[in-house]
């Protein structure tokens, strides 16, 4: 009897190690995977750790001076639509310089250049010619718009977008066949609701349609703790159909500290569009750089990723994007990064910020990152090892974004399940590796061919000595 009861045991434990074992195995495929958070990392040892990169502050592109587009243009969302990227943003306040909101367009074939063509929709101040596309119920916070590749989509609808009438005002759906002439989809609004005073829809709007999940997604702000302590903050909400919604749920962002996030500029990343990233402007109420300013508060930009869209990583508090020398920047509640990642060069990546708002120079500056290049494991000169979890991939070839210094390199050994080196693929038969590519074959002495491994469970050591990686895939 105790024989049965031991072996019983040992097989329950068996059964939980093997399940356990398996719970760790991360299937990437041949899917692009960043740095961003931990999901492959089982350890990193010696100098490395994972490190922000800001990017750098471009030429100014777009400028806000139009009649009817004024100092508080803002929200402004950018799309890539096959060669064309089109530009949504708010115009006019209802000041009484600029009386009526609006909904304006531009458009570019190299995210560098920008036009705004005159539409002949809507008029102003007795006259068409203006790239105004939306002018009545739901101007305020622009159009948070987006290509719907939702199959059943109906062709009137192919791009989509939500906006509202301010603070706590009614959320309505648009929708339009071309991405310029736009209807609502339904006189009545889609969320009418305050949720406890949670709620709030007086910025831009975040949306897309989740071809995994089959639904729409959407962000929005809100506030955390709204009875006592109010902190601006975002929710997410979800939709079968565009029209009814899911109630909110406020983003998780796990044990960083709490801060006013005012706007998300929430998008899939496009080269990885399972992982979700937000630049959410950071407020700071208390504070007020220019006594010129019509308000309190400044502002800087901050980073975030998620794997699910509801849980956040935010382990990095700095800043993203810091105000800078320009004193313009310092004025109150700029600094807003633009919804939309822009390729705008084989190697890099555009996004654009709202500057000088409230000033007669309103305008956006592009903002220049490499591709890939929001996080890296960073290896100090001293160097470390970098140890991922079990990993299943399909692919002939591990493809590595990397840069080192002069001194600096990379290698890679393939380890079992169990970080034995794998007979060919060990780190001494690896090429040393060392410049700055966007996408580097990684070889061995036998090659660069690796579909024998790809059948089984395999773990990458990296070896980083004063470089960065910013993100793998296994390519064909």
């Amino acid at each position: 009897m105790l024989l049965k009861h031991t072996l019983f045991l040992s097989f329950v434990f068996l059964v939980i190690f093997c399940s356990s074992s398996r719970a760790e195995e991360v299937d990437i495929g041949s899917r692009l995977e960043l740095f961003v958070d931990d999901l492959l990392i089982e350890r990193m040892t010696g100098g490395l750790s994972l490190k922000l990169h800001t990017p750098r502050p471009a030429e100014e592109v777009f400028i806000f001076d139009k009649p009817w587009e004024g100092s508080t243009a803002a929200y402004v969302s950018i799309l890539r639509d096959g060669e064309l990227y089109r530009m949504y943003y708010r115009g006019g306040l209802g000041t009484p310089d600029h009386p009526h909101v609006c909904i304006c367009y531009a458009e570019s074939r190299d995210g560098l250049h920008w036009t705004k063509p005159e539409l002949n929709l809507f008029e102003y101040a007795g006259s068409k010619k203006n790239n105004i596309i939306w002018m009545g119920v739901g101007s305020h916070c622009a159009l948070g718009v987006f290509r719907d590749t939702n199959p059943n989509s109906k062709p009137s609808q192919r791009y989509k977008a939500l906006s509202s009438d301010g603070y706590n005002k009614p959320v309505y759906a648009f929708g339009s066949p071309d991405g310029i002439h736009w209807e609502l989809m339904d006189q009545q609004p889609v969320i009418n609701e305050k949720q406890g005073a949670v709620a709030a829809y007086d910025s831009h709007f975040s949306a897309w349609w989740d071809d995994t999940r089959q639904q729409y997604i959407m962000y929005h702000r809100a506030w955390y703790r709204p009875v006592e302590g109010k902190v601006r903050s975002i929710a997410t909400r979800t939709s079968k159909d565009f029209s009814n919604w899911t109630p909110l749920e406020l983003l998780d962002f796990g044990e960083a500290q709490f801060e006013h996030l005012y706007t998300n500029a929430a998008q899939r990343y496009f080269r990885a569009p399972h992982i979700v990233l937000i630049f959410p402007k950071r407020f700071l109420p208390g504070r007020k750089s220019l006594a010129e300013a019509p308000l309190d508060g400044i502002s800087d930009a901050v980073f975030a990723s998620s794997r699910d869209g509801v849980h956040f990583d935010r382990r990095f508090m700095e800043a993203f994007i810091r105000p800078g020398r320009e004193s313009l920047n310092w004025y109150s509640r700029t600094n807003m990064v633009a919804t939309g990642l822009l390729p705008t060069a084989a190697d890099e990546i555009s996004l654009y910020v709202s500057q000088a708002y409230r000033h007669p120079t309103a305008h956006l500056r592009r903002h220049v990152i490499r591709t890939d290049g929001f996080v890296s494991v960073h290896g100090t000169y001293q160097g470390g090892e970098l140890l991922t979890k079990p990993l299943r991939f399909s692919g002939s070839r591990l493809v590595i974004n990397y840069a080192t210094s002069a001194a600096g390199s990379l290698r890679v050994e393939i380890t079992d399940a169990q970080g034995t080196p794998l007979a060919g693929h060990t780190r001494d038969d690896c090429e040393e590796i060392y410049g700055d590519q966007i996408e580097q074959v990684v070889a061995w002495k036998s090659g660069s061919d690796v579909s024998a491994l790809s059948d089984r469970p395999v773990r990458l050591r990296f070896l980083i000595r004063d470089a960065d990686l910013y993100s793998l895939r296994f390519g064909r």
